[in-house]
């Protein structure tokens, strides 16, 4: 049998009290508690300790300590401080916080939070770090379930239901082409789209065939992918050094507009949703709490 198994919080205080008042009524009195309900508890506790704790004052005035009480004594203030230490809430400091904070998420909303966040988080946390890893889909989960990963950040397809989520922003997507193009600027047709050459980012599945030309397919359109790259980061210096067509979300794109210029895809794509995803053991940390928030004032302010 566990040796605390009979053991309760309620003992520990009368045991202590007792030690402190060495009276069975004035330790009544700072438990709250009446004297029966005191005596029954040093009756429990004789049991459980097997020693009679404590013994009448020669003078009937109050109690003595046998060896064994005044022994447990600093044991059991020093066992009740740590249980007062186990109560108290948890607490995060930003200013002193040396803690470091892992965001998986893709080039893409990392070119669009990552600017904001880490200038948002070294104002107030000098000493807090950040790191922005690449998303392996197949271990976020375990990732985020051991504390590896505290949030990540992609769209809703393929997220674990039991994660908590919130979406951080909407994009559109834009179709980019580099300054100068030889096609110009005029707005962009099904058909020159079709015709033109283009690059696809495709980080998995089929690398020369994506969204876009599953919805071309829904109306009997194709186009040709010249190249396919798996980095949302290269895309654009492409685009800029080529003749090469390829649509992104416009708010990435608008990064890069000073040797890009952007049009509406001629094809109907849905709005593209970034959220936040964190696993629920992390609900309630202070710590994990801050951070998010940071992670939600920042994203309000993408555009």
């Amino acid at each position: 049998m566990n040796p605390i198994a009979g053991m309760d919080i309620d003992l520990l205080l009368a045991l202590d009290a007792l030690l402190q008042d060495r009276n069975v009524t004035h330790a009544a009195v700072r438990l709250g508690v009446g004297q029966p309900a005191l005596s029954a508890r040093l009756t429990r506790l004789r049991a459980l300790l097997d020693d009679r704790l404590f013994v009448p004052a020669p003078n009937g005035r109050g109690i003595i300590p046998t060896p064994r009480a005044e022994a447990l004594a600093p044991l059991v203030a020093g066992a009740l401080r740590h249980i007062a230490a186990i109560m108290e809430p948890a607490t995060f400091d930003p200013e002193t916080s040396g803690r470091v904070f892992t965001l998986a998420l893709q080039e893409n909303p990392a070119i669009m939070l990552g600017p904001g966040l880490v200038q948002r988080v070294r104002a107030v946390a000098p000493n807090l770090r950040l790191r922005l890893a690449l998303p392996d889909r197949r271990q976020i989960p375990a990732l985020l379930e051991s504390g590896d990963i505290d949030v990540f950040i992609g769209v809703a397809a393929g997220t674990d239901a039991t994660w908590i989520g919130r979406t951080l922003f909407h994009d559109d997507f834009a179709t980019a082409q580099r300054k100068g193009h030889p096609r110009g600027i005029a707005p962009l047709d099904l058909e020159t789209f079709c015709s033109l050459p283009h690059l696809l980012v495709s980080s998995e599945g089929d690398p020369f065939s994506g969204f876009i030309d599953k919805a071309l397919r829904a109306i009997n359109r194709t186009r040709q992918i010249a190249m396919s790259v798996q980095s949302y980061a290269v895309a654009p210096t492409i685009i800029a050094g080529s003749d090469l067509l390829c649509t992104l979300p416009a708010r990435m794109l608008r990064h890069f507009d000073a040797s890009l210029d952007l049009f509406e895809p001629p094809v109907s794509l849905k709005p593209i949703g970034v959220g936040a995803y964190w696993h629920p053991r992390q609900q309630e940390d202070p710590g994990h709490q801050w951070l998010r928030k940071q992670l939600f004032a920042v994203a309000g302010t993408v555009e």
